[in-house]
């Protein structure tokens, strides 16, 4: 989406940290080092340091999560907020069944005891990179050739896997901690917000629609839009970026 939204907009793109080329910083015993918070103040500090105060933020899967931590905690700096194919991880917890558990067991895998997840995974990581990318309603061949080869790249590096699975840690444990405090002190998401999802993945399958959930997590319901983008699964951008580009213009152009 980067180059058709560059000649409208100041594009940032950013790799989370732990992921892509990030760096790889130390998580703690709490796992704080990647709690969604902690994760969220890295692009809070690039944009300032690039001279911009306020903006809109867009993210898929964990970078969504940590774009909704960043519009809880720095609500001031957000002026719009899109969320690809996500509810909040709260929510996805408190809510698990046997069609979500089998669909997200990675979720449960993940988060086991260091260094259990990262030896199995270390058995053959890009097969199991394969396993991953090919689940959620969307194939294999969403991925162009050369984004696959980033991502088997990151994949394959050690650091990188033990990261990832730090973030999920953080997620099944101080993430809840802190959506537990936001919910106590009735934080809200105060920024106009997009919800979109693949028509055929995992969110749009729910007994609760999206835009139900999202919008019990805004201080008005009806700052939340959104719809799914047909014919695609988790990777909405990849397998029906028109769709999905079209639908964040028009919200960024508001």
């Amino acid at each position: 989406m980067i180059e058709a939204l560059a000649p409208r907009h100041t594009v940032v793109a950013l790799d989370l940290r732990g992921y892509g080329r990030s760096d790889r910083p130390p998580a703690g015993e709490d796992h704080a080092g990647y709690s969604f918070r902690a994760m969220a103040t890295d692009p809070v500090d690039v944009m300032v340091s690039l001279g911009f105060e306020r903006f809109a933020v867009v993210g898929h899967d964990r970078g969504a999560r940590t774009a909704h931590r960043l519009a809880l905690d720095h609500a001031g700096r957000v002026e719009r907020l899109a969320l690809l194919d996500i509810m909040p991880t709260d929510y996805v917890y408190a809510t698990v069944d046997r069609r979500v558990a089998q669909a997200y067991y990675h979720w449960f895998f993940f988060i086991q005891p260091f260094d259990l997840p990262e030896r199995l995974i270390g058995a053959d990581p890009v097969r199991y990179l394969h396993d991953l990318l090919g689940r959620w309603g969307s194939a294999m061949d969403a991925h162009p050739a050369e984004s696959l080869a980033e991502y088997e790249a990151a994949f394959a590096d050690p650091e990188a896997r033990h990261a990832m699975l730090e973030d999920y840690r953080a997620g099944a444990s101080i993430d809840l901690e802190h959506d537990a405090e936001s919910e106590r002190a009735g934080v809200r998401i105060t920024a106009p917000t997009l919800v979109l999802w693949g028509a055929r993945g995992v969110v749009g399958r729910y007994a609760e629609s999206p835009l139900d959930v999202w919008r019990t997590r805004a201080a008005d319901p009806g700052l939340v839009t959104g719809k799914a983008i047909p014919d695609a699964g988790h990777f909405l951008v990849e397998e029906n970026l028109p769709a999905t580009l079209a639908a964040l213009e028009r919200f960024l152009q508001v």
